[in-house]
C-alpha cells in the first residue's frame, strides 16, 4: 500500500483543468490542502472553452454550450461563482423540437405548458416527469455520485430506476401514443449517444427532461469559458496554483506531489503512467470502451435562423431529427459504423439570448451530429440539410464555417478519444463501473494516483461531480 510522503511540496497535483479538474482542486483547497493544477493548453476549461472560431467578433463554445447539469450540480451550486462574473441566462423554453408539416414541440420551463403541447399524451407526460421533478434535488446526490448499494434516498431512487433502466424505445412505446411526445423524448435520449433501444437510455432523457423543468437549460453569458474562468478564479482565491501550457508526458514530472489526480481518460493515463500502476489494473484500463464521436460545426450567420416555426427562436437548444423513428434509425446507424444521411443534430443558438456572442444583427450557430469513433468524414452537408429542412433559407445566411471531424476533436482535446466527448461510452456496463469496477472507482490501487475525469462516476456532463468525489477519495488518502 502506498504511504503518504509528508515531505512533498504539494498535497496534490491535478493534471487537466476541465470542470472536473477544477472542481477537484476547489474541493481540496477548501480543506486547506496545497494544490496545483497543470494544463497542457494555454487556457483552462477543457471541454468548457470559448473561442473565436469563424470570424472576428463571433464567440463559439468549442464543446459544451448549454449547462443544465452545472445549474443542478450539488457542488457547483454551493460555490460563489457569481462573485467572479458568472451570469446565467435561462431561456423560458429549454428545448424546441421542429417537426415536418406541424408546429414544433416546445419544452417550457412550466411542465403543464409543455404537457399541453402533447395532445393525447399530456397526462402521460405529467405522470412520467412530475415525480422526478418533485424529487429532483433529493435524487441528484445519488444520480451524480459513485454507485452506492444503499442510496441516500432509496425509495425515490428505486422509483426513478423503474423507468430509467428501460431503453428509450421501450419506455416510449409503453408510455406515449402521439408523435410529438415520442419525438421530444427521442431528442432527450439521443444525448446518451447510443442506439435508443439500448438498456437505460431512458435515464439520460429523464434526467435532462426533469432538469429542463426544475432548473432550465441555461447558458453562461459570454460563453462556457465564463464558467471555467469563474471556477479557476475561485480555486486561486482559495490558494490554489494553476500552470498552463505544460504537457505532462510522464508521471516523473509530478514527483513533488503527495497525490496526483488525472482529469484525463484511461488511454492517456496509460501513456504516461502504465509502468507505475498495477499490471492487472492497467490491463482493465486497456479494455475501457469509448463511444461514438461527434462532427462539430460552428457557423457565423448574417442573421437569425429563419425557422418555419418562430417558437424555435425562443429556445437556446434545438433538437433536429424529426420523428422518434428517424432519430432512432440515425443513432443506430452511427453505432453500426455508418454515417447517417439524416443525422440527429443538436443545435444551440446562444446569440439569440446573449448579445455578446456576435456583432449586432449577426448570429452564431453551434451544432454537431454523432459519427463513428475516429471518423474523418465531413458531415457539413448532412447537418446543414437537416437545419434547412426546418428553416428554409438558412444556408443563404452562412458567412463562415469552422469544421471539426471526430479526429479533429481529439487533436483539439486529447480527452476526446476518437471524438468521444463523454470520456467513454455511458452504457449500463460502463456507467457506475467506470473506469474499472472497484469499490473506490477513483483511486488507482496501491498508488497515490486518482482519476477525476468523466471516465469516472458519474460520467460525462459539466457538473464537476467526478472531480468532487475524487477529491473526497484523495482527502481520505491524505488523512
Amino acid at each position: 500500500m502506498e504511504v503518504v510522503d509528508k515531505n512533498k511540496q504539494y498535497d496534490a497535483i491535478i493534471v487537466g483543468s476541465g470542470p472536473n479538474g477544477l472542481a477537484a482542486g476547489i474541493a481540496l483547497a477548501q480543506k486547506g490542502k496545497k494544490i496545483k493544477i497543470i494544463e497542457a493548453s494555454d487556457t483552462v476549461g477543457g471541454g468548457a472553452r470559448t473561442k473565436f472560431l469563424t470570424l472576428p467578433g463571433y464567440k463559439h463554445d468549442v464543446c459544451s454550450a448549454i449547462h443544465p447539469m452545472a445549474m443542478a450540480s450539488p457542488f457547483f451550486t454551493t460555490l460563489p461563482l457569481e462573485k467572479y462574473g458568472l451570469k446565467w441566462i435561462t431561456p423560458r423554453f429549454p428545448v424546441a423540437h421542429p417537426l415536418d408539416n406541424e408546429p414544433a414541440v416546445i419544452m417550457d420551463l412550466d411542465i403543464h405548458k409543455t404537457a399541453s403541447e402533447l395532445g393525447i399524451d399530456s397526462a402521460a407526460y405529467l405522470k412520467l416527469f412530475s415525480p422526478i421533478i418533485k424529487d429532483f434535488n433529493d435524487l441528484l446526490p445519488d444520480l451524480l455520485g459513485p454507485f452506492n448499494p444503499i442510496p441516500k434516498s432509496p425509495i425515490k431512487v428505486a422509483k426513478f430506476g423503474l423507468n430509467a433502466i428501460r431503453s428509450a424505445s421501450s419506455l416510449v412505446n409503453s408510455k406515449f401514443k402521439g408523435d410529438r411526445s415520442r419525438a421530444l423524448f427521442a431528442g432527450l435520449a439521443a444525448h446518451s449517444i447510443q442506439p435508443l433501444d439500448n438498456t437505460a437510455t431512458s435515464a439520460i432523457a429523464l434526467v435532462l427532461g426533469a432538469a429542463g423543468h426544475a432548473v432550465g437549460w441555461p447558458l453562461p453569458e459570454g460563453g462556457s469559458q465564463s464558467l471555467s474562468n469563474a471556477l479557476a478564479e475561485h480555486f486561486t482565491y482559495l490558494g490554489g496554483e494553476i500552470e498552463t501550457g505544460k504537457m505532462i508526458t510522464s508521471v516523473d514530472q509530478l514527483s513533488e506531489a503527495k497525490a496526483v489526480l488525472f482529469d484525463i481518460t484511461p488511454k492517456q493515463i496509460l501513456s504516461i503512467a502504465e509502468n507505475q500502476i498495477p499490471k492487472s489494473y492497467a490491463k482493465k484500463l486497456k479494455s475501457y470502451r469509448y463511444g461514438p464521436g461527434v462532427f462539430k460545426l460552428d457557423l457565423a450567420l448574417d442573421g437569425p435562423i429563419p425557422w418555419k416555426d418562430e417558437n424555435c427562436s425562443k429556445a437556446a437548444t434545438v433538437h433536429i431529427g424529426g420523428t422518434f423513428e428517424e432519430i432512432a434509425e440515425a443513432e443506430s446507424q452511427v453505432f453500426e459504423g455508418k454515417h447517417p444521411e439524416k443525422p440527429f443534430v443538436l443545435l444551440t443558438q446562444q446569440s439569440f439570448f446573449d448579445q455578446s456572442r456576435a456583432p449586432e444583427g449577426k448570429h452564431t450557430v453551434w451544432c454537431y451530429c454523432h459519427v463513428p469513433n475516429g471518423s474523418t468524414r465531413d458531415m457539413t452537408q448532412q447537418i446543414e440539410d437537416q437545419i434547412e429542412r426546418f428553416a428554409p433559407g438558412f444556408k443563404d445566411l452562412i458567412l463562415s464555417r469552422n469544421k471539426m471531424n471526430a479526429a479533429d476533436m481529439q487533436t483539439y482535446n486529447p480527452n476526446y478519444i476518437g471524438g468521444d466527448i463523454n470520456g467513454g461510452i455511458q452504457d449500463l456496463r460502463q456507467l457506475y463501473t467506470r473506469p474499472v469496477n472497484l469499490f473506490d472507482p477513483y483511486r488507482i490501487p496501491n498508488t497515490s494516483y486518482f482519476i477525476c475525469s468523466s471516465s469516472s462516476p458519474p460520467g460525462g456532463g459539466v457538473h464537476g461531480m467526478c472531480g468532487y468525489h475524487a477529491a473526497q477519495a484523495v482527502l481520505n488518502f491524505l488523512n
